[in-house]
């Protein structure tokens, strides 16, 4: 190999490539740990049913640091968007179930249906909130997530021969339950008798689209142009840069993941509520992102895997078991935040720093 192709093959895996390569491996190497463990059932029950939780936990995460990280604005209503996606892949799937046979296909429908409508929800809301800064548009989100909650309470949707029916006041839903109807969605009885077609398997292939689709995100010349108005809005302006228009196009890819990651995890379940996708799941969510580093994808995935599963593994601690993880977060969250920690990290893994001026000029370019 002469020299220029070293030199071009040195170009194209820059430092934003190297972390992209990783954060695959990461996930590949959680897959190729735990399915052979899932085959065999050298795996606790309670461990198992975590594992479709943790890949759509991790999907949501990566979803709101695009928001939070990249795009630099505080969102508290993603609980909503995932549950606009959880219910809408739910009833694709059911009304799907006679004339698609094949389980992994109806899942790729309505997730594919759940991402859809929970991008329509977030232009929508973009549209408004987006022209809202700091507390502001922490405080419509969070709104736009309790709203959508109780609209789910009071909606009634069935299924019979003529198709879908709709239905704020009838229980049925409009449809004759004794003649081949069923209630799909029973308002705050939520979804019920659903049929579970969510795999491991799935799960792990969502998480590796939605690092795809962020990772070229952020570092497209789309990407740079975010960041660059999350650093100064007044110097992209005046570089002729439309703040909106990229601001909606991050918020809008959110809202699609956490919908696609809604449906994903309301098919693991054979029942769901509305109340599952309140506020506590979006301060959660929030959480992740938090603890594994505002702007870091690989702290959010670690994050969301680790912290999804800690409850369990508490659980031999009974009644202090939530205690317990409590002082885990406050703990985690003094340590990352330690200016002696993080100069030892620093330290040790020295190519950290030398990626983060790579990037930054980048961003200058």
């Amino acid at each position: 190999m002469n020299q220029t192709s070293k030199a071009s093959l040195r170009e194209r895996f820059t430092p934003a490539a190297k972390n992209s390569f990783i954060n695959y491996g990461i996930v590949l190497l959680f897959f190729a740990v735990i399915q052979p463990m899932v085959v065999t059932k050298h795996i606790s029950n309670n461990f198992k049913g975590q594992l479709i939780p943790i890949c759509a936990y991790v999907c949501m995460a990566l979803a709101l640091n695009l928001v939070v990280g990249i795009s630099g604005e505080l969102s508290l209503g993603h609980a909503g968007f995932m549950s606009v996606g959880a219910f809408s892949g739910v009833v694709a799937a059911t009304a799907l179930t006679s004339s698609v046979s094949s389980a992994p296909l109806r899942l790729v429908i309505a997730i594919l249906v759940g991402a859809a409508f929970a991008a329509v929800f977030g232009a929508l809301i973009g549209v408004v909130v987006l022209r809202l800064k700091g507390d502001y548009l922490a405080i419509v989100t969070l709104a736009f997530g309790e709203i959508i909650k109780n609209i789910l309470n009071c909606l009634y949707i069935g299924l019979d021969s003529s198709g879908l029916h709709f239905s704020f006041t009838d229980p049925n839903a409009g449809v004759d339950t004794l003649n081949g109807g069923t209630v799909i969605l029973n308002g705050p009885m939520g979804a019920l008798g659903i049929k579970k077609i969510s795999t491991f398997t799935s799960g792990i292939v969502l998480v590796l689209i939605v690092l795809f689709i962020v990772q070229n995100l952020i570092n497209s010349r789309s990407g740079r142009a975010i960041k660059a108005i999350r650093d100064n809005r007044i110097a992209a302006e005046a570089c002729g840069l439309s703040v909106f228009k990229y601001k909606m196009m991050a918020f809008v890819t959110s809202a699609a993941i956490a919908g696609a990651a809604g449906a994903l995890y309301a098919l693991n379940y054979s029942t769901i509520v509305p109340k599952k996708f309140d506020f506590n799941t979006s301060i959660l969510v929030l959480v992740f992102v938090v603890l594994g580093g505002i702007g870091n994808l690989r702290g959010s995935i670690i994050a969301a895997a680790l912290l999804t599963v800690l409850p369990e593994l508490l659980r031999a601690f009974n009644n202090y078991r939530m205690l317990i993880y409590a002082i885990v977060l406050i703990l985690v969250m003094l340590a990352t935040n330690n200016p002696a920690i993080k100069a030892l990290v620093a330290r040790l893994l020295p190519h950290k720093k030398a990626a983060a001026g790579d990037s930054e000029e980048e961003i200058q370019k």
